[in-house]
């Protein structure tokens, strides 16, 4: 079955008492047991909740991975993978990465002796230089937020494979509709699912899934231990909006690649970061291991005194935090979702005052043109350079 099938038929034909399409949101936190010594399979909803448990197995199904485990929060799943790893234990990380997963590592998991190296995982021989036997595992964000560089996640995982190490892909932007990472060799794959997965700006939400029988129980008993899962209410808006997965990603791209284009040829933009495009360093790799492009890319600018009154005029896209859903949204990276990572790295890796990032979201493509165009115009007039 295509995935759009899959995607769009889940959780239809899980509920077998009423034979309901939607399937039912289980507000129950405890499940009565038929005698002693016997199941229903759920006894408490932080182990297994029905809503949780189907859209975890839908999860796991669409990653073509063994197990699916739903939790609070993107942080919140990456916490619970870092939770795999013991005192001394290394791990080599993505160079351009998320603050919130920069802060995590350097904030909270070293006070656990808990150590990460940040390096371009396309770099094998920069990989093996920072190698030690206590190097754990590899986490790879690909394409990485916000500079969208790509990580040839085949190679990395192979290399890893000989080593002993697992790897972990963050695949938020492309989601299981374009890229799906365990069928290129990797162990696990993780996404923050408030992201596109949910697609609608009104659910938070993790998602993990596994590949082997005796990683997924692992993770399940540290997904139960620490304990924070998804609820029953948010499993079920997660599962509608995954429903709609494909229509929005190809709606997102397509909207994506016309506006990166329009912005790549304005006079006030030096460049534009987006695997689409055929200029971008990882454009081949992309083209060959996805079945498509994100709707997220950054862009930056000549002068930096474009940039507040750009974030002022914009009209129809929204000033704000976070990314992937159906509004579109626009974000400075440099004091919001990186401002964690110290300012020397985020400078060295490209995340500089001059960089806007975009997520373009589903409107009609002239529109959002539109106001981008009134919104420089406007900066532009400022500035003085009208």
């Amino acid at each position: 079955m295509k995935i759009e099938s899959r995607l769009a038929q889940i959780g239809s034909v899980s509920e077998p008492v009423t034979g309901a399409v939607s399937f039912p949101v289980y507000q129950a936190t405890a499940f009565r047991h038929p005698r002693l010594g016997e199941s229903t399979g759920f006894d408490y909803s932080r182990t297994k909740s029905p809503t949780r448990k189907v859209l975890e197995d839908a999860s796991a199904q669409l990653e073509s991975g063994d197990a699916g485990f739903a939790c609070s929060s993107g942080m919140a799943a990456l916490q619970t993978i870092f939770a795999l790893f013991s005192q001394g234990d290394h791990l080599i990380v993505s160079l351009d990465l998320y603050g919130g997963t920069y802060r995590l590592l350097e904030q909270i998991m070293s006070r656990f002796g808990v150590t990460a190296s940040y390096v371009d995982t396309n770099d094998i021989d920069a990989m093996s230089a920072l190698y030690t036997p206590n190097t754990k595992a590899v986490l790879i964000e690909t394409p990485t937020n916000p500079l969208m560089m790509i990580t040839d996640i085949e190679r990395v995982c192979a290399w890893a494979k000989a080593k002993g190490m697992l790897t972990i892909v963050d695949n938020t932007l492309l989601t299981p509709y374009l890229q799906r990472p365990i069928e290129l060799g990797a162990d696990i794959v993780v996404h923050s699912a408030t992201k596109y997965l949910g697609g609608h700006n009104d659910v938070l939400a993790g998602l993990i899934v596994t590949k082997g029988k005796e990683l997924s129980e692992k993770m399940a008993f540290l997904h139960n231990s620490i304990g924070a899962v998804l609820g029953p209410q948010d499993s079920w808006l997660l599962m509608r909006g995954m429903k709609t997965l494909a229509l929005r990603m190809d709606r997102h791209q397509e909207n994506a690649t016309k506006i990166a284009n329009w912005l790549l040829e304005h006079e006030a933009v030096e460049d534009v970061y987006y695997p689409a495009l055929p200029h971008h360093p990882g454009h081949e790799i992309q083209n060959r291991q996805s079945s498509g492009n994100t709707g997220i890319f950054s862009f930056r600018l000549k002068d930096a005194r474009y940039v507040e009154p750009i974030l002022r005029h914009i009209r129809l896209i929204a000033f704000a935090e976070s990314l992937g859903g159906v509004e579109s949204l626009m974000t400075y990276p440099a004091v919001q979702t990186h401002a964690d990572i110290p300012e020397d790295i985020r400078r060295q890796v490209g995340v500089d005052d001059r960089l806007l990032r975009f997520s373009v979201g589903v409107e009609h493509a002239d529109d959002l043109i539109a106001d981008l165009a009134q919104a420089l115009e406007a900066a532009k007039r400022e500035i003085g350079e009208a």
